[in-house]
Parts: structure tokens; sequence; C-alpha cells
């Protein structure tokens, strides 16, 4: 009989988990997505990735608010409700900045054959990778190490992401005449740099979770 009771009380199917598991792995696939967009010439071609990036960040909202509909749903939660917020939106922004990051090359019709922008793609790979890795292992929590290496990992890599920001708009004062392909760029540039800040948002909710529970 306790064990029935206990049982209604528990999270049923371990659900956040997976939910936040889907979501890292979408995440994961629009960065692969953005990469390929950076790295195609055809504009025609780009522009059907940039539309595949949309559709996954569709997919992507939906699973965040699965997430919150879980957490309004749930009486008992694997870790503090705050928390289990924090990670869903933190994550959703990552998306929404990818998002963010195609439209715009696509809408402005720049050519992505850049060294800056191929960089920036390169990273935001790597992040959304080690947050992958992370989000996966909070499940158990039993390897913190890994946790704890692809959190560092994300911090270096959000730096790196701020010097090749400094560098792209330092080249393109210097090399560009056209003040409106100076505009459309430098967005371009944001958008991507801050798509890591993203990242390094998430993993120091992940490290939040990690100090409370592990």
């Amino acid at each position: 009989m306790i064990n029935s009771i206990m049982k209604i009380f528990l999270p049923k199917d371990r659900v956040f988990y997976q939910l936040f598991e889907e979501v890292a792995v979408k995440v994961l696939e629009m960065a692969r997505k953005l990469k390929e967009v950076v790295h195609e010439p055809d504009y025609d071609k780009r522009s059907a990735i940039a539309s595949q990036i949309e559709e996954l960040e569709h997919v992507n909202d939906d699973l965040t608010h699965k997430i919150f509909t879980e957490l309004g749903r749930n009486f008992i939660t694997p870790f503090d409700r705050e928390d289990i917020h924090y990670l869903a939106s933190a994550l959703d922004d990552i998306a929404d900045y990818i998002f963010a990051s195609s439209k715009k090359i696509k809408f402005y019709r720049v050519n992505p054959n850049d060294q800056g922008m191929q960089k920036f793609a390169e990273l935001i790979v790597q992040a959304c990778e080690h947050i992958k890795v992370a989000v996966h292992e909070l499940r158990d929590m039993k390897n913190l190490r890994q946790i704890t290496e692809s959190l560092v990992k994300i911090n270096s890599i959000e730096n790196q992401a701020d010097d090749i920001f400094d560098m792209s708009i330092e080249r393109l004062f210097a090399t560009e005449l056209d003040a409106k392909e100076v505009i459309k760029k430098r967005e371009i540039y944001q958008a991507m740099e801050i798509a890591t800040d993203k990242c390094e948002d998430a993993a120091n909710v992940i490290e939040s979770i990690i100090v409370k529970y592990a």
C-alpha cells in the first residue's frame, strides 16, 4: 500500500530527463545544420537547410512547452522546479539564436563564405555537443567528471567566441566597403556570438544543479 502511494508522487517515466535529452539532441542537430549553411555556396540549398533549422526550432518549442506542462502537472520533480524552468529556458534560448543566425543569413542573402561565420558555426557545434553530454549525464549524475569537463569546455568555447567576434568585427571594418554589408554581417556575428553565450548560460544552470544534488 505504501509503495502504491509513493508511485503517485514519483515523476512518471522520469519524463523531465527524457524531454531535456530530446531538446539537447535537437539543439545539436540545429547547430550542425547551421554549420552546413555557412559552408553551402548555393543560395537555394542554403535556404533549404535554413528551412530545416526552422522546423527543428518549432519541434524544440513543442518540447519546451511539454517540459513546462509537466512542471505544472507533477508534484515531485527530479530537481528544483526553478532549475527545471531555468534549464528549459536556457536550452530554448540556444535554439532561438541558432535559428536567428540562419534566418539572418538567408534573409540578408549574405554569402556565408566568411572566416568568422564558419568559425562561429564550428564553436556552436562544439558547445552543443558538450551541452548534450552534460544533459544526458544529469539522469543519474554518476559521471560528474565528464559533466564538469564538458562545462569547462563550454566556458572555454564562449571565451573563444568572444575573441572571434572581436577579430571578425575588426576585419569587417577594415575590408568591407559596403555599409549595408557591414550592418548585415555584424548582426549575424552578434547572433552567433550570443548563441555561444546561451550555451554558457545553460552550462551554468547545469553546474548549479550538480552542486545541489550530486
